[in-house]
């Protein structure tokens, strides 16, 4: 099979009808072999019942309902499972994303190969105030944290091969990070195209701008899991090591100005009653718990099922 075009949905049964048509005469009009995905994200609306209409009218339809809404990347997740397309195509179902893209996102996989090509929605119809310029931002950010040098990270219009799909773990809202999380996975051919973005034309958006602080939280993890999250000693115990030094250094000192001190006839306080000692308690204090926190982490990893989980990419 050419395609699996993945729709994720929550709430969308204006829409569905018409992005079910436009794939298809997009899908007719090229030739391919295709199949779509309706992944329903517990909708309480009239979806469902669509799909199963739609599923009815064409063999080619495929869907997986949530029994309540979990959110966009598990359903992205279980509909990764099910693809069988050689290259996965996905996109929102409120029909910002244009079907007419699909051919260019194929060809750009297949002849180019890619690993992983996302939409660049570079002229944008969303409100400049609350989502262009915290997109703006939220995307520059990513780029600086990941080396990953493309302009939108949360596209949901992108294009991948089946095997970069099927080995990626799509959990809580990585969904904005696909592209932080193929690179980990190391698919390093990870591209860009600029796609049309459409005005939404039914409803409202299901996104609020707590979004953009999850986000942040979501690329630090990110950042740390693949630089220490199979070795937490190396972060956890050299800041540890360096702040229990600190404070011992600093204790040392308090403690040598008393002597100094009394030695020389001066004026001098008991050590407990300066600041100074208190402050170097605490740091050798917390030092000494980053410190174990790492060497837990240490015995969590090597106790991990995925502990000398390597991703093969061929094997003679």
């Amino acid at each position: 099979m050419d395609i699996s075009v993945v729709i994720p949905l929550y709430n969308e049964e204006e829409s569905l009808k018409e992005l079910h048509n436009w794939i298809q005469r997009v899908m007719q009009e090229n030739g391919y072999s295709y199949e779509i995905i309706f992944m329903d994200d517990g909708s309480n609306d009239r979806s469902w019942e669509i799909i199963k209409e739609l599923s009815m009218e064409s063999g080619r339809v495929k869907a997986i309902k949530f029994r309540r809404n979990y959110g966009k990347s598990p359903a992205l997740h279980c509909a990764f499972q099910k693809a069988q397309g050689n290259v996965i195509i996905t996109m929102d179902a409120d029909l910002q994303d244009s079907p007419d893209e699909i051919p260019e996102l194929y060809r750009m996989i297949m002849e180019e190969g890619y690993d992983l090509v996302s939409g660049w929605k570079k002229k944008r119809y969303d409100d400049r105030l609350t989502k262009n310029l915290p997109s703006k931002l939220f995307n520059a950010t990513a780029r600086k944290v990941s080396g990953i040098k493309i302009h939108d990270f949360n596209c949901g219009l992108k294009a991948y091969s089946k095997s970069l799909a099927k080995s990626i773990e799509i959990y809580n809202d990585m969904h904005r990070y696909i592209p932080v999380l193929a690179k980990n996975a190391g698919f390093s051919k990870i591209g860009e195209k600029v796609v049309h973005h459409q005005a939404r034309k039914y409803g409202k958006s299901k996104f609020g701008a707590d979004r953009f602080i999850n986000g942040y939280l979501d690329l630090m993890t990110l950042w740390f899991l693949n630089r220490f999250g199979k070795k937490p000693m190396h972060f956890f115990g050299l800041w540890g090591s360096v702040m229990f030094l600190f404070g011992l250094v600093a204790i040392i000192v308090v403690g040598a100005m008393k002597l100094y001190d009394m030695h020389h006839g001066n004026p001098y306080r008991l050590v407990t009653e300066s600041p100074y000692f208190y402050i170097s308690l605490t740091t050798m204090i917390l030092g000494t718990l980053l410190f174990l926190a790492g060497f837990l982490g240490e015995l969590i990893s090597r106790n991990s099922s995925e502990r000398n989980f390597y991703r093969i990419e061929e094997d003679i």
